[in-house]
């Protein structure tokens, strides 16, 4: 044992191998085959590592290589060498120096996917950021005075032009947008909200938990199926300073159901001298009926039924980043942009620029449905995913040959991120089934693929649905099957689309 100890390479040595792994001698595995190209591959990847960061790499290596001399897995002087452990010490290196946060690819036909990140931003909104990170701005300078400028102008009137609304101003995410909203207007006052629309959104933030936060006092009316402008008009007394409705996004009730529409709540509002408070939930700029999407109002329609502050998010229905979006009538939103606490909630340089570019293209409804990723997803019709799927299964068929079954099956995809529950979109996804284990075990192993492929499990297959997998993504889906099926001389999956700009899906 004390011999193998010796045989291992020094710290200087196998860094100098991981710098040039073509100086690795003739014959040995890292000259021949898949590791002479994947070590040429990932040279590049490998020096722009941290020279402190590779050593605690190399190191660690060592010590596995150490290990595994005690529990006498390694028996052989000759596996030590340094030219025999360069393949398993580049892969270690490249595994553990790949960042926590990382591309994912989507396969699971859930568009506006929470715990994917839910809207992809357009290529205008991704440039927007690149410049805004690169170069100073004009964040916060008038251009026209030569004198510090506010950083909502940039989007305000862009806000107003998309909604119809005479002002607005955007926070860091629609939670933070109903929590300044309330504690602007209500605090230590009573809000008027119907039962049934008294949700919770992810991470169990719930609406009551909020209001309290702000300081405004809950007062529940109706019952959890059906309530009356009655019951608003019952609970109204001198406390109160408004009335809030929740559009239900996240959820929906059917059957013996009854809400009050939102204009008929605007004229108890108005005579009774209280504001009309709309937490619109997702949000939305466009009508998507004609896709089979109902009951989703636009944010336009909302503001023209005369709520006096309307909520929303940027990153969901409406495809941009992450933001809580006010809009209403200008005095209100005054008072709003006066409150402290808005400083802490205000958005950074690059949620602002990619909000800018975001809302310049729903100036043309019809550009922002080809061009923000979200919209064109959604819209995606059911035969041109059909052509998709066709040719994705004809990739996967000649990637992985007999290692898996391809197949073609019937199936619906969903908006996500809390927006048109119960809503089915239909599409065609392409199954999996691999010869060699089961569908559940290539599940598991392709999360340990570069990039990630996360898809689903039906029928015990594996499925991917091309609504949320792009074009320019199928060469690396088929490279991750192949890699999680252990198939030989398998190129690294991550440097076939580094570059590649996502396509516009027709």
């Amino acid at each position: 044992m004390s011999n193998l100890f010796r045989s291992l390479p020094s710290m200087d040595a196998l860094l100098n191998a991981l710098a040039h792994p073509e100086q690795a001698g003739p014959g040995t595995p890292a000259a021949s085959g898949q590791t002479a190209r994947y070590a040429q591959s990932a040279q590049a990847d490998l020096a722009a590592l941290p020279r402190p960061l590779l050593r605690d790499l190399v190191n660690a290596f060592l010590d596995q290589c150490r290990e595994a001399i005690r529990a006498g897995t390694i028996t052989d002087a000759a596996a030590l060498s340094t030219q025999a452990l360069l393949p398993a010490l580049m892969a270690h290196v490249l595994r553990a120096a790949r960042p926590h946060f990382r591309r994912v690819l989507n396969a699971t036909g859930v568009v506006i996917h929470t715990n994917l990140g839910r809207s992809l931003l357009a290529e205008e909104a991704t440039a927007a950021v690149a410049e805004a990170c690169a170069n100073y701005s004009n964040l916060e300078f008038d251009l026209s005075t030569g004198e510090r400028g506010s950083r909502y102008s940039h989007v305000e009137e862009l806000l107003c032009k998309v909604t119809g609304a005479e002002a607005g101003l955007v926070v860091n995410n629609n939670a933070a947008a109903v929590l300044l909203v309330l504690d602007t207007l209500c605090k230590g006052g009573e809000v008027v909200v119907s039962r049934g629309q008294l949700v919770e959104i992810g991470g169990s933030f719930r609406i009551p938990e909020v209001m309290e936060k702000s300081g405004a006092v809950l007062r529940e009316v109706g019952a959890t199926n059906r309530t009356h402008l009655r019951d608003y008009e019952n609970a109204i007394n001198e406390r109160t300073v408004a009335l809030l409705k929740v559009h239900t996004s996240n959820y929906r009730i059917t059957g013996f159901h009854k809400e009050v529409p939102l204009a008929e709540l605007v004229a108890l509002g108005r005579a009774r001298n209280l504001p009309v408070i709309e937490d619109l939930g997702s949000g939305s700029f466009l009508d998507f009926t004609p896709w089979g999407l109902h009951g989703e109002p636009t944010v336009r329609e909302v503001v023209a039924d005369g709520a006096d502050v309307v909520s929303f998010s940027g990153d969901k229905v409406l495809g941009g980043p992450q933001a809580g979006l006010i809009v209403g009538r200008r005095e209100i939103i005054a008072r709003i942009k006066r409150n402290p606490l808005n400083r802490a909630l205000r958005i950074d340089k690059m949620t602002l620029a990619a909000l800018e570019a975001t809302l310049r293209l729903y100036l043309d409804p019809e550009l922002a449905r080809r061009k923000v990723p979200t919209l064109h997803m959604m819209t995606a019709p059911a035969d041109e995913l059909a052509r998709r799927a066709r040719r994705l299964a004809a990739r996967l068929r000649t990637a992985l040959g007999d290692a898996a079954t391809i197949g073609l099956a019937p199936g619906v995809s969903r908006v996500g991120g809390g927006s048109f529950p119960e809503r089915d979109l239909p599409t065609t996804l392409v199954s999996v089934a691999p010869a060699a284990c089961s569908a559940t075990a290539l599940k598991e192993r392709l999360l340990d693929t570069d990039p990630p492929l996360v898809g689903r499990l039906e029928d015990d297959t594996f499925r991917l649905d091309p609504r949320t997998l792009d074009d320019t993504e199928f060469p690396l889906a088929a490279a991750a099957l192949a890699q999680a099926l252990g198939l030989p001389d398998t190129p690294n999956a991550a440097r076939l689309g580094k570059r590649a700009p996502r396509s516009r899906r027709g």
